[in-house]
């Protein structure tokens, strides 16, 4: 079982979703809402930020004050505008764990997109979600929830949306994890 506090390791992935698990179409956001930009700054300020490069590019740069861990196929791409945070690309999965496994006193988010949520997900602990009241039209989806797997620990209502919290029920992802970073080191 996992603590609701924030163990080592964990991995949480971030995101404002629709009512219809859409998160995104193409590199264009859906909605626009400040306190869900601000309450994702606050959370996520002094983490290790783990995206695809579409992602990095859609922000326009690196995020200050966070360490971004970018997941491209192309091994010739090389980040822009780093804002003075450190930016490492890779492209494999296993060079995560070990770009994690030397970070253990900084927080570890996924930020997206869609791609790179479910490439995660088997080491995804928690969800820190922005439950948003729209269903828009986009190519771009989160995973989907499963109640079986995961346990809802947190709800603040808001007029557009909901701030939800997730952890996974049972160690399988805190085993695999633990497991890509232990053998990364």
């Amino acid at each position: 079982m996992i603590k609701s506090e924030w163990p080592f390791p964990s991995l949480t992935a971030i995101a404002a979703v629709g009512e219809n698990a859409v998160i995104g179409d193409g590199d264009q956001l859906l909605w626009h809402l400040p306190e869900d930009f601000g309450r994702f700054k606050r959370v996520t300020m002094g983490g290790v930020l783990i995206m695809g490069r579409r992602t990095y590019d859609s922000l326009g740069g690196a995020l200050p004050g966070r360490t971004s861990i970018v997941l491209t196929r192309s091994r010739l791409w090389k980040p822009s505008n780093t804002r003075g945070s450190e930016v490492v690309s890779v492209s494999q999965i296993q060079q995560i764990g070990r770009l994690l496994a030397v970070r253990p006193e900084q927080r570890w988010w996924s930020i997206g997109g869609g791609e790179i949520y479910r490439v995660l997900w088997p080491y995804t602990t928690h969800l820190d979600l922005t439950e948003v009241r729209l269903a828009p039209k986009g190519q771009v989806t989160f995973p989907q929830i499963d109640p079986v797997h995961w346990r809802q620990t947190s709800r603040e209502p808001r007029d557009e949306f909901d701030f939800v919290t997730y952890e996974r029920i049972g160690s399988d992802a805190v085993d695999a994890l633990g497991a890509l970073t232990s053998d990364a080191v």
